[in-house]
């Protein structure tokens, strides 16, 4: 199975970064922008109803429910004029919450495996998320670095990871995609006809429910052995 891989692609959030603390921090950062320049907003949406009021957008308009950055400035400019301020307020505040969201670090075995991979194989990004690899300063690692705003779907679906293997320039069984969640990553890469690793960096059980994946690592150095890179 690995002599046929030709590209390797990765997840991005808690695949090659921790991401809860970097978006609970961008939050928190967000709040404070809002306590000085639009308080009303703060004092009447907590955080918590703040993600409330996102997964209500989700449920209302399905078809945007993918496009967490236009979730975040729709329910922004929803608090705005609610609080009696401006729609244009979202755009201010997402732009803090974004450069926040991209105050991070990868993991320390990331920048050494995406060299010597590299070197082998043609590397990829399929995330669900929003973050930017240029301003992460990893894009010059990847040909190929996609959202759900590129896509129009958000993992599982199958017409994402197709996407990928298209931009990749090859076929999807010689794709070995990487990520840390089972069904989003895993079994949404292996429905779709890819080679699958599981990155459990968190020591977490594999769901008895779903098929396992073909290599099982626990980080990024494991991963080149597993390749013999």
């Amino acid at each position: 199975m690995l002599s046929k891989i030709r590209a390797v692609a990765f997840d991005l959030d808690n695949t090659l970064w921790d991401a809860e603390p970097v978006i609970e921090r961008a939050e928190v950062r967000l709040l404070e922008w809002l306590k000085e320049h639009y308080p009303r907003i703060p004092e009447r949406v907590s955080l918590q109803e703040m993600r409330a009021a996102r997964q209500q957008l989700a449920a209302e308009e399905p078809h945007r429910a993918h496009d967490l950055t236009y979730l975040r400035t729709a329910a922004l400019a929803r608090h705005a004029r609610e609080c009696g301020y401006d729609e244009s307020v979202a755009e201010l505040a997402f732009e803090v919450f974004i450069a926040a969201r991209h105050e991070l670090e990868v993991f320390e075995d990331v920048p050494v495996a995406l060299e010597r991979l590299r070197e082998r194989y043609v590397l990829g990004s399929l995330t669900n998320g929003n973050a930017d690899l240029r301003r992460i300063g990893l894009s010059d690692y990847f040909m190929v670095s996609l959202s759900p705003r590129d896509t129009g779907v958000a993992k599982p679906h199958p017409a994402g990871f197709a996407r990928l293997a298209e931009e990749l320039g090859v076929r999807p069984q010689e794709i070995l995609y990487v990520g840390d969640d089972p069904f989003l990553d895993v079994e949404g890469a292996r429905s779709a006809g890819l080679r699958t690793a599981w990155m459990n960096r968190r020591g977490a059980p594999w769901p008895a429910d779903l098929a396992e994946a073909d290599l099982v690592v626990t980080d990024c150095r494991e991963l080149l052995r597993r390749l013999e890179v």
